[in-house]
């Protein structure tokens, strides 16, 4: 399921009538039956302008395909915002986009965990911006048949564009992470480190195919994951954790 998918000509258009997250709030009630929670609406209304702001660039291609809230198969984890296009070479490339409202966190011992205000609530352990991208990206790379085999190529990122670089978001704690899913952050050499990261990957527009092909393939297993087990049932360690599960 995707909630809102739409050319970015569209989505910079549905943004300048201030209306974005009435769009994406209305189309969220199509799609699940239910409405968003005021959290969700605040979200939408306060990232989605900033993502408008990045790809407000004439080397960005028009045609290229946006999708908000882009629900993985299987599960109950969404996708903030996706990107689709071709490299220069044809190869299908998507850009996911982790966005965050965070303006602070701190450091926890454990792997890919950082300790953060998330949804209003108190500070809580959760995963890393930059390994829940990646975590995402694995998954739809494991089990979505559109994705592996079209070849197409998942580039995960995350934008904190309240957060100024405090030492903590790209402490060297994460550095696995963050060479797997890069984090950029509030200011204007941070919004062209974004937009240079998307017109690596993403030269050529596709109306938003790529978005459709995904959103509606089958899922199953790729050869890379029966791969992965059997290198599990040898006793390595091969199957990532999402959300909850990497707390856990």
């Amino acid at each position: 399921m995707i909630v809102y998918q739409a050319t970015k000509a569209t989505f910079l258009h549905d943004c300048d009538n201030k209306r974005i997250a009435d769009v994406v709030s209305s189309a969220y009630v199509q799609k699940t039956g239910r409405y968003a929670s005021h959290a969700e609406f605040k979200a939408w209304q306060n990232s989605l302008g900033e993502m408008a702001r990045v790809l407000r660039d004439g080397n960005i291609p028009d045609d290229m395909g946006v999708g908000i809230e882009f629900g993985i198969p299987q599960t109950a984890k969404r996708i903030d915002f996706i990107l689709s296009g071709k490299a220069e070479d044809e190869t299908p490339h998507v850009v996911i986009v982790e966005l965050k409202q965070w303006s602070t966190s701190r450091i926890s011992e454990k792997d890919g965990i950082i300790v953060a205000n998330r949804g209003g609530k108190a500070e809580i352990e959760g995963p890393h911006p930059s390994y829940q991208a990646w975590s995402y990206a694995a998954l739809l790379e494991g089990f979505n048949e559109a994705v592996y085999d079209s070849g197409t190529r998942l580039r995960p990122c995350a934008y904190l564009h309240n957060y100024r670089d405090d030492g903590i978001i790209r402490n060297a704690h994460y550095a696995a992470y963050l060479d797997k899913a890069p984090v950029f952050l509030d200011g204007e050499a941070e919004l062209a480190r974004l937009r240079d990261f998307i017109k690596q990957h993403v030269r050529k527009g596709d109306n938003a195919a790529l978005l459709y092909e995904i959103a509606n393939g089958r899922i199953r297993p790729s050869k890379m994951l029966a791969d992965s087990l059997a290198k599990m049932l040898k006793g390595n360690r091969e199957f990532v954790l999402v959300d909850d599960q990497k707390v856990v």
